[in-house]
């Protein structure tokens, strides 16, 4: 039975408080015409967040509780659907009732998962050939602000082998809501794709539904058999909306003003990224960005205890120190039989030419294997680095032993002899 107030006893900013009882901690309740949740009881005293704010709300409102947490429908017809962090669509197309699931669930239980073992292609060769994104894993992509992180997500929505792609966008600029939409629908992505949207100028609250929305539908989809990738956007988003929250709730701050729950907050979400047996699955790939390229900042310090490596974009590439999949040996052995060692390899050569740049920028004569190293760098860089170029597994290995056979001869890679005339390329293929 649902029950319904009339007296507000206070307004402070987006935050009504209402005397109740047999409410529980994040219900959801009408205020007016406007949802809200609950984020607080003390006693008899219950505070909301009312989502569209504050503003207009007035203390003889009818407050109306549910007696629900929040909900989501589900079903095949959200794919090419784009949804509020309330779960309203804005795309002017009717809205879905049926079907309604709870969002918020708990994990799975981590002694039944399955131990990941297949590879998501994405046409990335930093991705694919070096750091490999393996289905069920949850990684991040730490950032600074203006590195084209957001392109690189679209880019993998349009691209990885996948067949659900859910999009949850938190604080997003409304150019960079725009530009994900326009991408999907022209690369024809939108066919299999979902997304939960949140933009800058929405309430704070919906920003920290928007995760949970978009893993309660994964978690359906994978239940159905399918393979979803869910790409967040930006997770530091969302801990500011948290702390913001706590703010409100006026919960003692923890590290720079955090809520002390952070870790838990970033980790519940995090850990719904799963194989499971005999169904589908949900990898997760969620944007950090770091404010002052400072990795020690509570959200990408917490964030690097929960996840299985990081991708780091630097200067408009994935940086092949510091990006790391732990999982890409599960399946590295199954892509090619020379992925592993040419992957070691060409990283432990483009080592060298960093430090060879460092010598050459103090003043230090180049020898003649400097110069080769050198070559090599800007080959590697240009061909292989590069975020423009887009190209099959197969062919980005086959292009790095076509760069090493220019800049060096074959003992001087370091690789075994066997594999070297197995694979190394022919003079006249390279010419």
């Amino acid at each position: 039975m649902q029950k319904v107030y009339t007296k507000i006893e206070s307004i402070v900013g987006n935050v009504v408080t209402v005397r109740s009882e047999g409410v529980r901690y994040g219900d959801i309740a009408m205020v007016g015409d406007s949802f809200a949740n609950v984020i607080k009881l003390d006693k008899d005293i219950v505070s909301l967040q009312v989502f569209a704010g504050g503003q207009g709300v007035s203390t003889t409102d009818p407050v109306k509780f549910l007696g629900r947490p929040m909900m989501v429908s589900f079903s095949d017809a959200l794919l090419g659907r784009i949804f509020n962090g309330a779960g309203v669509p804005i795309d002017k197309g009717p809205e879905l009732t049926g079907n309604m699931i709870t969002i918020g669930g708990p994990s799975f239980n981590p002694a039944r998962r399955i131990v990941p073992k297949k590879m998501i292609r994405t046409g990335i060769p930093m991705i694919d050939m070096f750091n490999t994104l393996v289905e069920s894993q949850k990684l991040p992509v730490f950032s600074v602000s203006g590195e084209p992180y957001n392109q690189l997500l679209a880019r993998i929505a349009l691209q990885a082998e996948v067949d659900v792609i859910i999009l949850g966008g938190m604080g997003l600029k409304y150019d960079d809501y725009l530009e994900f939409r326009n991408t999907l629908e022209k690369g024809g992505a939108m066919s299999h794709t979902v997304m939960f949207v949140h933009t800058a100028s929405d309430p704070t609250v919906e920003c920290t539904l928007v995760p949970d929305m978009s893993l309660a539908v994964a978690e359906q989809f994978a239940l159905a058999g399918k393979r979803v990738l869910v790409l967040l956007t930006d997770m530091t988003n969302f801990a500011n909306a948290q702390k913001e929250m706590a703010i409100t709730m006026e919960q003692v701050p923890s590290n720079r003003g955090y809520p002390g729950d952070l870790y838990s907050c970033l980790a519940s979400r995090y850990e719904k990224a799963v194989d499971i047996e005999g169904a589908g699955s949900i990898t997760i790939l969620g944007v950090t960005t770091m404010p002052g390229d400072d990795v020690t900042h509570p959200v990408p310090d917490n964030t690097g205890y929960i996840t299985e490596g990081q991708y780091y974009l630097k200067g408009g590439r994935i940086e092949p120190f510091g990006s790391l999949s732990r999982l890409k040996q599960n399946v590295n052995s199954s892509t090619r039989d020379d992925h592993r060692a040419l992957m070691d390899a060409m990283i432990k050569l483009y080592a060298a030419y960093k430090e060879c740049m460092e010598k050459r920028s103090m003043g230090f004569l180049m020898t003649e294997w400097d110069e080769k190293l050198l070559k090599y760098g800007e080959l590697f860089e240009s061909r292989l680095m590069d975020l423009s170029v887009n190209i099959p597994l197969e062919e980005a290995l086959d292009l790095g032993w076509e760069i090493l056979a220019e800049c060096f001869e074959p003992n001087e890679t370091g690789l075994k002899t066997a594999l070297i005339k197995e694979r190394w390329p022919k003079k006249d293929a390279i010419a």
